[in-house]
């Protein structure tokens, strides 16, 4: 950010004294200061940017890719999104529906023809999947040691994902149908499905889907290589360690549906902004169906929607992903056609929520 005794400063040089209008312009500029954030939460680095419905209103960055060096975080950098994969994911099953290829309200047995499910699954529905009111749990699986095994599996990931797929429906429910449980398998789940419909790899799937489409051009999965900010995690006693993308720096890759996703900011606006007006890739039906909650939960298909809040003149849709290594907020108002998303290179806790904070500044700078 320019301070703005700076900025008179500039104009006074450029031109002898301000002008009153001036002057007063200047000073109305919105408060979005990354640098204060970074200050406030030692923070490595920071980024940010505000959009409208047709392209980006601001943006901002501040702070190093890695601790300890003097490397600068750029705006044309990617950020790890985390969990905000969820909502693309959901989006290249909309698609699908939209190519007549899948449809909503599918149920399992008909998503996973080849596996035999436990009677309980008969009538869960993709939507309760997206929406994580299936019954299904990370709990189980995630005790059981699937992490570690996953970063050694060297198998095909769409032969990952329907093992596992396998696995979860042939027992029981482990939490319970129609309450909500956020759980990444539900997404692992929904990659399977999409990865069946399309007989490709869900990667392959969401570039030709979604990012292509779209014009994203930094789209990978896992941590960022070249160079790119790092992921941090918190050393003991204090500050931050930085962690090499050559090595183990996020979740395993069949985890991809639900949080593996990289790209910059800017790309990542591209997608937002398909929530806020009417465009040819995604109908207003689908837009509708993604984003309307299940039951009597706030989460929707990839997104929680909060009803309404003074600002953002009718409902809108939040979200954050983090691997523990990296933070990522969204933040969409329709209403006022407005999309907000901060990243970190460090996670929530470990960064003190600098990316939480970044986006306050923002929606009070821009909405209010």
């Amino acid at each position: 950010m320019l301070h703005r005794r700076r900025l008179l400063t500039l104009a006074a040089v450029a031109g002898g004294a301000p002008s009153a209008a001036l002057a007063r312009q200047i000073m109305a500029l919105p408060t979005v200061d990354p640098a204060a954030v970074l200050a406030e939460t030692g923070a490595p680095a920071v980024a940010g940017l505000v959009s409208g419905v047709d392209d980006l209103v601001a943006q901002v960055v501040s702070g190093v890719r890695r601790a300890g060096s003097s490397d600068p975080a750029t705006r044309s950098d990617p950020w790890h999104i985390g969990s905000n994969t969820k909502a693309m994911t959901a989006a290249v099953y909309a698609r699908l529906v939209e190519a007549g290829k899948a449809k909503w309200g599918a149920t399992l047995g008909s998503l996973f023809p080849g596996v035999k499910l436990d009677p309980a699954w008969n009538d869960t529905t993709i939507e309760r999947l997206m929406s994580h009111v299936s019954g299904i749990s990370d709990k189980p699986v995630m005790a059981g040691g699937w992490l570690v095994r996953a970063h050694a599996d060297k198998r095909p990931l769409t032969a990952q994902r329907a093992e596992l797929a396998s696995q979860i429906l042939a027992a029981p429910p482990a939490a319970t149908p129609g309450k909500y449980e956020y759980a990444n398998l539900n997404y692992i789940l929904v990659g399977a499905a999409i990865e069946t419909i399309t007989g490709t790899p869900w990667e392959q799937a969401i570039d030709a889907l979604l990012f292509k489409p779209l014009g994203i051009t930094s789209a990978g999965f896992g941590a960022p290589k070249g160079p790119a900010p790092w992921g941090h995690l918190p050393k003991p006693g204090g500050g931050l360690t930085p962690v090499d993308p050559a090595g183990p720096s996020d979740n395993p890759p069949a985890l991809g549906p639900a949080g593996t996703v990289h790209m910059t900011l800017a790309d990542h606006a591209r997608f937002a902004r398909l929530f806020l007006k009417d465009n040819a890739l995604l109908s207003a039906d689908s837009v509708k169906h993604l984003t309307t909650p299940v039951g009597d939960a706030i989460y929707a298909l990839g997104w929680l929607v909060v009803r309404n809040a003074p600002w953002s003149r009718g409902p809108f849709l939040v979200h954050e992903g983090s691997n523990t290594m990296w933070h990522e907020v969204i933040m969409i108002a329709p209403g006022r056609g407005t999309a907000i998303i901060a990243a970190c290179n460090a996670g929530p806790e470990a960064s003190k929520g600098a990316a939480t904070k970044l986006v306050h500044q923002f929606r009070a700078a821009y909405m209010g």
